[in-house]
């Protein structure tokens, strides 16, 4: 009976971990999102479904577990495939990026590698296999089992529920009233570190961002940019960091936007200096300005960047 209770309890361990999983990968939601987007075969209308389907889908096997229902013909398989799989776009992620940045597994909530999330993976699998062996959860009676339903009933709708889609997050840019200013591209050109920025920024149009290298909303703007960059290179994008130098790898090894052209501009006494929060008209970040000959036209919040709006802005003559 003590193993029973014992392997009760691990199989609801188990079950606990999936359900917490899910539900840090909400809030922020936006980086779960992207994940979809980056992998190149969903667009960005159809990744905020996805994201919230997988999450309830999460739920469903964390519920099965936690209350050890439908363990082999059910939990069990589904939590091993979904592991897996896991495992599988871990050791990919790993060859092809590096060992650097934050999986994702746990949202923004516990940062881990994509190694020591695969260490994770593994070791679950293993405790899976081993319920799967020695623990076939409890029965219940025939007047409960519509009960088994429940978990099903309530786990995908649940996603939408803690945080539903706008459908209408974007505005047309090219329609958006908006009051035009000067961006002083001077004190940039005077006062930028680390690499040079370039003369054209006057000329032309460009989507500047002034971002933060701790700030956690630059971070998941810059993955956004980064994806958006990656799908059309055309658009020309360009960073203004602010920050210490010692916080520059950090950035870029969860954003991996270190070939975005970027600059940092800091100096005088302060955390974020005079010279950035000057040309950034604002102390709430990111910052994100589509620029046409040096003027801002637009000021887009990190959300409502929309690839589609921006090459509309891009090509608009």
């Amino acid at each position: 009976m003590l193993k029973k209770v014992a392997y009760t309890l691990l199989c609801s361990a188990i079950g606990s971990v999936f359900i917490f999983s899910g539900y840090t990968k909400l809030y922020p939601i936006e980086p779960f999102e992207y994940t979809f987007v980056d992998l190149g075969f969903i667009n960005w209308q159809i990744a905020p479904f996805i994201a919230r389907i997988l999450i309830g889908f999460e739920f469903f096997i964390g519920i099965l577990l936690f209350f050890n229902l439908s363990l082999k013909k059910v939990a069990y398989k589904l939590g091993i495939a979904t592991l897996l799989i896991f495992c599988i776009y871990l050791g990919l992620l790993i060859f092809f990026t590096g060992n650097k940045g934050n999986c994702g597994c746990f949202g923004s909530y516990i940062q881990m590698t994509p190694l020591q999330a695969l260490i994770k993976n593994v070791v679950m699998l293993g405790v899976f296999f081993m319920l799967y062996k020695y623990h076939e959860g409890w029965e219940l009676k025939d007047k409960w089992k519509m009960l088994r339903i429940l978990p099903l009933i309530s786990a995908f709708p649940m996603p939408f529920i803690l945080n539903p889609i706008e459908l209408d997050y974007s505005q047309a840019y090219l329609n958006k009233p908006e009051e035009n200013f000067k961006l002083e591209l001077d004190s940039l050109y005077n006062h930028a570190t680390l690499t040079l920025p370039p003369k054209t920024l006057s000329q032309g149009k460009h989507v500047i961002a002034f971002m933060s290298l701790t700030c956690p909303h630059c971070r998941i703007a810059a993955n956004k940019i980064r994806i958006i960059h990656e799908r059309n290179p055309a658009i020309s994008f360009y960073f203004i960091l602010n920050g210490d130098e010692e916080n520059l790898n950090p950035f870029f090894e969860n954003t991996h936007t270190e070939n975005i052209p970027h600059c940092m501009l800091v100096g005088g006494s302060n955390k974020i200096d005079n010279y950035f929060v000057y040309m950034a008209k604002t102390s709430e970040l990111p910052a994100i300005y589509l620029v046409n000959n040096g003027v801002v036209e637009h000021d887009v919040y990190y959300i409502d960047l929309d690839q589609e709006e921006i090459e509309k802005w891009y090509t608009y003559p």
